[in-house]
């Protein structure tokens, strides 16, 4: 029986040739991009934690997933050229962190959906209309850094309860910093705060100077993306200067003396799902924006020993971790 034949005989009994099989389209690849605030290897984690969560779902790099990473390098000037190169990829999604990040991709497209890994109140910021509907083409999952931001004041009096002037340090470059409702919050606590902006690691030493001068006691500071990802640099600026900082979860294991905030890496797993429910072909405006339950006391006991401070029972009790 010649070719033809063969072909006749298996479409006569409903089976397809194999050059028909090798011709059928392969299943649909993922384009993913990823808007980045700072450097590759500061933001490993993150990419780390978005990989495995879409990897649970099973999307796989190399296989039906492909992630277009694009990073700022601490410069948020340079977001919204970046947003605009994803746009032009034509990726299936956007996935940022950050209000800067998150304001560029928006800014850069009405189509293309977004999913925010991890933002501070969105609809104060004008990216959501609400956080059960937040309509557009923009989801993913918030943290209220106010409400974090005055804890962590509460924290450091308690550990530090003669304690009267406390700095604010934050990234004068991210509009989404809270300074109005931490004044407020130190004056409840009878606490002076001093605000200290920033806007590059090059200038950590001067601030941490102007700090001392101040005579501030304890410094606090916001989930920045660039203050996170230099972690090192601001802890070992700090113990220096002989200041206590409190921040961010990072804060703690990079020799800060306490870290309290949401669990950053499990914020970013999650955006997985939202990457999942519009591939599949959800609107973004429809998933509910969620907020961050998880959150974590971590106190650094090698800081607290070198600064000469006693960690009361009471702090030392609700810590989810210790380092010693």
């Amino acid at each position: 029986m010649n070719r033809r034949d063969t072909v006749v005989a298996l479409l006569s009994i409903g089976v397809a040739p194999l050059t028909s099989f090798a011709q059928q389209p392969s299943a649909k690849v993922a384009r993913i991009g990823f808007l980045g605030s700072n450097s590759p290897s500061d933001s490993a984690w993150r990419v780390d934690a978005l990989r495995a969560g879409l990897r649970d779902l099973g999307y796989v790099e190399g296989k039906n997933l492909v992630i277009e990473l694009r990073w700022a390098e601490s410069r948020y000037e340079r977001l919204p050229e970046l947003a605009v190169e994803l746009v032009r990829l034509k990726v299936d999604v956007i996935v940022t962190h950050g209000i800067p990040g998150s304001l560029a991709a928006k800014q850069a497209t009405t189509t293309i959906p977004i999913v925010m890994a991890a933002v501070v109140d969105p609809v104060a910021m004008g990216l959501a209309a609400s956080l059960a509907r937040p309509g557009g083409n923009i989801t993913g999952a918030t943290f209220f850094v106010t409400e974090l931001n005055v804890k962590r004041l509460e924290l450091i009096k308690e550990v530090l309860p003669r304690i009267r002037r406390v700095a604010f340090l934050f990234n004068s470059a991210n509009p989404s910093t809270p300074a109005r409702e931490m004044e407020a919050a130190a004056r409840s606590l009878k606490i002076e705060l001093q605000q200290f902006g920033v806007r590059s690691p090059s200038e950590f030493e001067n601030v941490f100077v102007a700090m001392s001068k101040r005579r501030v006691e304890a410094t606090t500071m916001i989930e920045d993306p660039m203050l996170v990802s230099h972690v090192a640099a601001v802890t070992s600026i700090a113990a220096k200067h002989r200041i206590p900082s409190i921040g961010f979860p990072e804060l703690a294991d990079g020799g800060g003396l306490m870290g309290y905030g949401a669990n950053l890496p499990a914020l970013y797993h999650r955006a997985g799902y939202f990457v999942d429910k519009i591939l599949k072909g959800a609107n973004p405006g429809d998933i509910p924006i969620e907020q961050a339950t998880r959150f974590e006391l971590t106190i650094n006991m090698k800081t607290a020993k070198s600064l000469g401070i006693t960690i009361p029972k009471t702090v030392l009790f609700r810590a989810d971790r210790v380092i010693e």
